[in-house]
């Protein structure tokens, strides 16, 4: 996707900022209550920043909460996921470090929307 291209997603919106060969940086805005889908990647590995609202993060078994200003490190292959559980928006950005940054590099565990 290129970068000034968006997506609209059920729980959202993403906006890709920048891309290159090896990276993409994408702006995340997670509405009110909803979340990411449980999921992992074979090709890249991520680090998440918040610059609004407060995150729930899993990352394995662990869950942790992020405020703004904080972040964290998704290594390639661990199971995770982002979710809003405050009144506002939810806006982080996230970068992807790897050999493939497709959309199509995401292993789904679980999700509340019913994709696969």
């Amino acid at each position: 996707m290129p970068v000034g291209e968006f997506d609209e997603r059920p729980w959202g919106r993403y906006d890709v900022l920048d891309e290159a060969d090896g990276f993409k940086v994408k702006r995340i805005r997670v509405t009110p209550g909803k979340r990411l889908s449980l999921q992992s990647h074979k090709h890249r590995q991520e680090h998440w920043f918040v610059v609004e609202g407060v995150a729930e993060v899993t990352i394995g078994d662990d869950v942790v909460s992020l405020k703004t200003g904080e972040h964290c490190d998704i290594p390639l292959g661990a199971v995770h996921r982002a979710a809003n559980p405050g009144s506002e928006d939810l806006v982080f950005i996230e970068v992807q470090r790897g050999s493939y940054l497709g959309e199509d590099d995401i292993v789904r565990y679980s999700d509340d929307f019913g994709r696969s």
